[in-house]
């Protein structure tokens, strides 16, 4: 199902956007509109793009992960892939995934779906929180460096 809304129904959703659009403003500025998004989001691409990039050195420079940069850095890269995608809906949707304050909605959203459990639980007990068990997912238990400690074989 979501390869028949990528494949056919976006693309009508497009073409008939883009013909009422054209109806009213006529075809060439239709066509410059097209092409002004592209431009003012390409622009914007590579602007939040090296702000995210600061931020997620400057994390790892203090030994955090920089795990929401990257969350953003993919939620740049859709972004500007439906910037390049011919059409005034995807643009609204790329510029959606551009923009700073609903990019970092849309991953927070994504993030509350997904649902990421690591580390022992927050109840400090030795079961995973409601809820991931019935799921199917294991808990992950994470091994710091300076906790690791070798055994007599190695």
């Amino acid at each position: 199902m979501p390869l028949l809304v990528a494949f056919v129904v976006i693309p009508l959703v497009e073409l008939y956007i883009l013909i009422e659009v054209g109806g009213v403003i006529g075809a060439l500025p239709t066509i410059a509109l097209c092409l002004l998004t592209a431009i003012l989001g390409t622009a914007l691409l590579k602007q939040q793009g090296l702000q995210t990039l600061a931020r997620a050195r400057h994390n790892m420079d203090r030994g955090d992960v920089p795990a929401v940069e990257l969350f953003e850095g993919v939620g740049l890269a859709i972004g500007g892939l439906l910037l390049l995608t011919p059409g005034l809906a995807t643009d609204v949707m790329g510029f959606a995934c551009l923009l700073p304050w609903s990019r970092r909605w849309l991953v927070a959203v994504a993030l509350r779906r997904m649902r990421f459990y690591y580390g022992p639980p927050p109840d400090g007990g030795g079961t995973p929180p409601e809820g991931s068990a019935r799921r199917g997912r294991r808990r992950v238990e994470v091994i710091k460096p300076e906790e690791h400690r070798r055994g007599p074989d190695d």
